[in-house]
């Protein structure tokens, strides 16, 4: 028969174990727990004291790291900011001095430009009264040449010749005046 049948018959409670069996065990288990507390026990709370402040002095360097990080990205925002701000003023200052260049070289033309104008009319004015001394001079000749052909003379006195085909150009220059 199994123990627990006998023991049941026998009237003890089989869930019980002997009181013999119950000492030593509790004995034995003073002794591993006293010897655990002893040795194991200290070791085990060292570690775990080491792990706990690893554990925190890695949340405060990885809090450092965060803040600085956060400074470090204020700093670069502020000199992106800085930098665009110059670079806006750069262009600004480009713009204007584009301006300036631009109106000084539309001043420069404009002065060219009437100088050219200037240049041409005073060179037309010249060539219009070389034009019309040139034919003063040979409209003066061909008609000498006529009235001498005319009357049958040679008409050759020049000072008088000049004074006659001077004044009948004169005359004729205010006639054509006169019309316009």
């Amino acid at each position: 028969m199994s123990p627990m049948l006998i023991a049941a018959s026998e009237g003890e409670n089989p869930l019980i174990p002997p009181i013999p069996e119950l000492v030593i065990g509790l004995l034995a288990f003073v002794i591993v727990f006293g010897f655990l507390a002893k040795k194991l026990l200290p070791n085990i709370n060292k570690v775990l004291e080491e792990r706990r402040e690893a554990i925190e002095g890695g949340i405060e360097k990885a809090e450092a790291a965060q803040t600085e990080a956060q400074s470090v990205l204020e700093q670069y925002k502020a000199q992106l900011a800085e930098a665009r701000h110059e670079a806006a003023r750069l262009r600004q200052e480009a713009q204007e001095q584009g301006a300036t260049l631009i109106a000084e070289m539309r001043a420069e033309g404009q002065r060219q430009r009437e100088e050219i104008v200037a240049a041409g009319h005073s060179q037309i004015e010249a060539d219009r009264k070389a034009a019309s001394s040139a034919l003063r001079q040979d409209v003066g000749k061909l008609a000498t040449d006529l009235a001498g052909k005319l009357v049958g003379e040679s008409l050759e006195d020049h000072a008088r010749q000049s004074r006659v085909i001077d004044r009948f150009l004169d005359e004729l220059e205010e006639k054509a005046e006169a019309t316009r």
